[in-house]
Formats: C-alpha cells, structure tokens, sequence
C-alpha cells in the first residue's frame, strides 16, 4: 500500500491521460459509444458528446492542482453516471468493435468501475503532498 501511496501523483497522470484518451474517442467513434447507451434514455448521440466532454475536463483538471479535487469530485460522480451503459452492454450482450465479445468479458467490466470511483475519489480526499489541492 505504501508503494501505492508513493506513487499517488504518477497514478494520477495515468488516470487522467486514459481518462482524456477516452474522451476524446467519444468524438472520434461516437456512434460506437451510443450503442451503449440504454434505449430508456434520450438522444443517445448528445449524451455520449456530453460525457466525453466532461471526460476530457475531467481528465484535464486532475492534472491543474487548484481544481484538481473538484475534477475528481467530478469524474467519481461521471463515472457513476455513466455505469448505466456497462449494465446495459453486459445485459444487452453489445458487441463493439475490437472488444471480446464474451458474457464473462462484458460482466467482467461491471466491477471495473468500482475501481475507477475508488481511483477518482482517492484524489478527493486531502493528500499530504501539495502538489494536491
């Protein structure tokens, strides 16, 4: 744990450039990422455009110290927000381009996003290094 702990600000970096990365895919294959998107929900198109801007925002501002505890308050409640679509493509069984196509791949990722929420409120708790906010 007190590796973990050392390296608190590299694992930072790392969630905010996947967390960017993935945003910004958003743009580039949308449509991939509205299949996702529960058949409940409207305008699947604009909600996948939303979530990957806050993604990129989020991402950006958990690398800015002065917002980086408001990015990660805000990427925790994204990330809950967004768990609709994972429970959707296990149940669904939503195959995507270049993913595993298996029921075990797609219920295997459902509890991934714990460790993301786990990961994104990590940075809002008080750190004893300043270069937190």
């Amino acid at each position: 744990m007190e590796l973990i702990k050392k390296n608190k600000e590299l694992l930072r970096i790392i969630l905010a450039a996947c967390i960017i990365f993935v945003g910004v895919l958003h743009f580039v294959i949308p449509n991939i990422f509205a299949k996702l998107i529960p058949a409940e929900l409207p305008y699947p198109l604009s909600l996948v455009y939303i979530s990957g801007f806050f993604e990129i925002l989020g991402g950006i501002g958990l690398l800015i110290p002065p917002v980086s505890h408001a990015a990660a308050w805000g990427l925790l409640t994204l990330f809950i927000f967004v768990f609709p679509a994972n429970i959707n493509m296990a149940v669904n069984q939503i195959q995507l381009p270049n993913i595993p196509n298996s029921p075990w791949f797609q219920a295997a990722r459902l509890p991934f996003q714990a460790v993301l929420i786990a990961w994104a409120w990590w940075y809002t708790r008080p750190s004893d290094d300043e270069k937190q906010a």
